[in-house]
């Protein structure tokens, strides 16, 4: 069975991560949706609120994937959760840059695991998590962004 690795703060995870998802399922026989923690980066959501929309988020894709959250390095996770590869999704250049430096520092810690990168689809360039985070606190609709778990978290969460 081939098991890939999918990382990510997913601060919160939108249509277009779910995108990359599906597609990866498409070579991968099993994902893990790796909510990753660094101590380093600051999110607006707890991990909790997090796990519970990737959890929400994946529910249609059954037993093919499943989520879990690590605080260590996500290449060390791959190797010992006997995943073959890391997916992980391109908008634009910028996100190419900061994806090839990670992508090297892997291979430099195990080059036994392979990066592979989706482009993302022409429609969702324009969706991350912090343009997600600004429209939903802006009150514009975004139902057709996220997931409807998402959806409903983020009106309550940001229009209490």
């Amino acid at each position: 069975m081939k098991i890939a690795i999918y990382p990510g703060s997913f601060d919160p995870i939108t249509n277009g991560h779910l995108d990359i998802l599906k597609r990866s399922l498409e070579i991968f026989d099993h994902v893990i949706v790796l909510l990753a923690i660094n101590p380093y980066k600051t999110t607006t959501f707890s991990v909790e609120d997090r796990l519970k929309m990737i959890e929400a988020s994946v529910k249609e894709f059954g037993n093919h994937v499943t989520v879990d959250s690590t605080g260590g390095l996500t290449v060390r996770y791959a190797r010992e959760h006997g995943a073959c590869a890391l997916v992980r999704g391109l908008r634009a250049v910028p996100d190419f840059e900061y994806e090839s430096q990670i992508a090297a520092g892997n291979e430099f810690i195990d080059s036994g695991i392979e990066m592979v990168f989706f482009m993302s689809r022409a429609q969702a360039t324009f969706i991350s998590s912090s343009t997600i985070k600004q429209l939903a606190e802006q009150k514009i609709d975004i139902a057709k962004l996220v997931h409807p778990f998402v959806n409903r978290f983020l009106i309550d969460y940001y229009h209490r």
